[in-house]
Parts: structure tokens; C-alpha cells; sequence
């Protein structure tokens, strides 16, 4: 059955793919992607609430016929960058930002889950919600929809993302972890204060430069002598912004960047030292430091019994080869995170690279691409593992 139903849905799939690519939005400001996803639905007859938690955010319900049962939510975002698509596709942007992360092929195929499971509601038990969530690129999009209470009476959640995420995969493989799988995604900021001169009295002066440059320096010793090695954990400095002339010792500078980890301790550890080693540099050098840490989207952690019943279900549809078990975490993050500390539920990343001019190119590049020839395995693997989650 899933077969039947995967083919009848995946020239829609392609068709809404595709127009999606065309007409990428920004953050939590996607009127026209928004439009195109519920004129889809309306055509569907499938009933869904608009601006739940963000304005443009979507919650569809699929009711089973066969009466109460157990409720699945399924996921996908839907935003773009700013980026300016350099791919050469016949169906390339031309408005100034991208889809260069995959959210226009997990919207058609969340479509495509939508449509299939459309056909065989009479034969459900159950529910099915799907969530069409804006602002992932920003991690601000899955947070207000949970506190809007798009999980409420959700029993488990699953997500798809697409691309080469990591480079355990092959072309159409199905990767699983079944706990840390992608890290927390925090930034943090300081200001360096110090005392300025004239270049050519350095004695003048207390030099913030020279004081962030330690800083730079020693922040890595924190991941590389302060965290168990077979425990992840980055720290980048993004930037080092001081100083408006050649031959002036400025007063202050500014550095921004952003820290990595895949469990909370760890990532609370990295947030406290990050301030103690700056604070304590800079006052070496008779400086101070103003210093400020935002936890962001927190570590991608799944449920090993979902995720091991998911894997299950994928083996099913897309063969015993093709599922596998992640060997390490990546140390990019995702909101999807925030879904998955409410419920118990699981991320698979569905490998599909599309080469232009011969190269693979990562997310969030201006030749990031797609081949398309893998998004029937994304619809296989969501209408089987709902339809297992369902029936157990």
C-alpha cells in the first residue's frame, strides 16, 4: 500500500517543490509560502489552524476514521536564507534569497504525507497533526508554536531533514541517532574594555587588542583542556570588530560567536567559562569585560525507543541497507530540538545531494542542491513509520 500511495502523490510533490524554490522567505515572515501551503490543504479538504504561536505558522489535522487512537505530529520548515542561488536550476530563485537548506522540499513532502494520508483516513485510528512551522533558520519558529500548544494531546513527533548533513551517509541513505544527534546552537558576545593611545605610546595605553587576541587564543583551550575529548564541544569566534585607525589603540573591542554542545551540562559549563577566562584575561591587563550568553535551540536529543520503532518502519520502505545508525553527532543545530523535549520522538536525516558542475556543495551555500530522485523515500518513511505509530 505504501508504495501506491507514495507514487500517486509524487508529481504533486515535485510540482509544489519546485514552486516553493522559486518564492523563498525570510525567519517568521513567509506570507506567500504560507498562502501557497494552505491553498494546497484547502484543495485537499484538509481542515489546519493558521498562527499558532507566529502569524504564519500552520497546524494541519488528519482525524482517523476508525475513532480514537493514539496522535502523531510530523514536522517541516519552511523558511529560506539570505542567499543569492547561484545552482543554475530551471527553477532557481531570482528574488535574493534561497532555499539553500531543504525546507521547500520538507514543506512538498509534508504535502505529499498530507495527501496520502488523506486518502486512507477511513482506514486510520487515530490522529495526525502537521506542523508547518516558520523560523527554523533563526531558531525561532518551533518554541512559540510549543507554547501555543501545537504538541497538546501529541503522543510523539517526528522531523525529516534533507541534504548531506553528515558525511556518514551515501545518496538516499536514512540516518538515525537514537540520543544526541545534533548540538545546542547558543551565542554569546563580550565587549573589552581598555584604555586608548596613540599607536606610537603603546605605554599609554591598556590594550583591549591585545587583551581579545589572548581571549581568542585561549577560549579553545577550554574544549581542548577542559572537556572530556569524547565529549563534542566547539567554541568560534565569528567577530573581532575594533579600532578605526592604523596607527590608534582603540578603547574597546567587540567579539561575537557561538558555542556547540550536545548535552546541558556541558554546554552550562562552556557558557560559564567562556566569561571566566575573558574576565580573568582581561584583568591581567587592567581591563574588564562585559559579557552576555543567549541559549538558543538546545541540543537535538532523540528517544531511543521511538527512534529504534522508526528505524523499524524505514527498513520497511527503503531496505535494510539504506537505514543506519549515526556514529557521532554534527555539531550543527536545529529547533526542531525544543519539539522533542515535550514529547518523545526522533530526526532522521535523509541524504539526497545534488552535484552542480560535478561538486556537492553544503547547506547554506549559494549552490546548495537537491536530487530529487530521494524525495520519495522522505514520504515512504513518514506515511510508514505513521502508520506503524498508529496501529501499535
Amino acid at each position: 500500500m505504501i508504495n501506491e500511495l507514495v507514487k500517486s502523490v509524487m508529481e504533486d510533490v515535485i510540482k509544489w517543490r519546485r514552486h516553493l524554490h522559486q518564492i523563498p522567505e525570510l525567519g517568521n515572515d513567509l506570507p506567500e509560502t504560507s498562502a501557497y501551503v494552505t491553498e494546497q490543504l484547502d484543495e485537499l479538504g484538509v481542515s489546519y489552524v493558521k498562527g499558532v504561536g507566529i502569524e504564519h505558522a500552520i497546524v494541519a489535522t488528519i482525524e482517523g476514521g476508525k475513532g480514537p487512537g493514539r496522535t502523531l505530529a510530523l514536522r517541516a520548515d519552511m523558511d529560506g536564507l539570505p542567499v543569492v542561488e547561484k545552482t543554475g536550476l530551471d527553477f532557481a530563485s531570482t528574488n535574493g534569497k534561497m532555499h539553500a537548506c531543504g525546507h521547500d522540499a520538507h514543506t512538498a513532502v509534508l504535502l505529499g504525507v498530507v495527501k496520502a494520508l488523506n486518502s486512507i483516513k477511513d482506514q486510520l485510528a487515530g490522529k495526525v497533526v502537521f506542523l508547518f512551522q516558520p523560523g527554523e533558520e533563526i531558531s525561532a519558529g518551533a518554541e512559540p508554536m510549543v507554547k501555543a500548544g501545537c504538541l497538546d494531546g501529541v503522543d510523539g513527533v517526528m522531523g525529516i531533514h534533507v541534504g548531506n548533513i553528515s558525511a556518514e551517509a551515501e545518496p538516499g541513505d536514512a540516518l538515525f541517532s537514537t540520543g544526541a544527534m545534533m548540538a545546542c546552537l547558543d551565542k554569546w558576545e563580550m565587549t573589552v574594555h581598555g584604555v586608548g593611545s596613540h599607536g606610537a605610546y603603546p605605554h599609554g595605553s591598556r590594550d583591549p587588542v591585545v587583551m581579545g587576541s589572548h581571549i581568542v587564543a585561549a577560549l579553545q583551550e577550554i574544549i581542548s583542556r577542559e572537556l572530556n575529548p569524547t565529549d563534542p564541544g566547539v567554541i568560534t569566534v565569528g567577530v573581532f570588530n575594533g579600532g578605526s585607525a592604523y596607527n590608534v589603540i582603540p578603547g574597546s573591542v567587540y567579539l561575537e560567536g557561538t558555542a556547540r554542545a550536545v548535552n546541558h551540562e556541558t554546554r552550562e559549563f562552556i557558557a560559564k567559562r567562556i566569561g571566566e577566562v575573558a574576565e580573568s584575561i582581561a584583568g591581567a591587563f587592567r581591563g574588564s569585560v562585559d559579557y552576555n550568553y543567549t541559549f538558543g535551540a538546545p541540543p537535538v536529543v532523540n528517544d531511543e525507543k521511538f527512534t529504534l520503532n522508526v528505524m523499524e518502519s524505514a527498513r520497511k520502505v527503503l531496505g535494510e541497507d539504506k537505514v543506519k545508525l549515526m556514529k557521532a553527532p554534527v555539531m550543527g543545530g536545529e529547533d526542531f530540538a525544543y519539539y522533542l523535549e515535550e514529547v518523545p520522538g526522533t530526526f532522521v536525516f535523509l541524504s539526497t545531494p545534488l552535484a552542480i558542475d560535478r561538486e556537492v556543495f553544503p547547506h547554506h551555500n549559494s549552490r546548495f542542491a537537491l536530487d530529487e530522485a530521494y524525495f520519495d523515500s522522505g514520504v515512504a518513511l513518514f506515511l510508514q513509520a505513521t502508520l506503524d505509530f498508529l496501529n501499535q
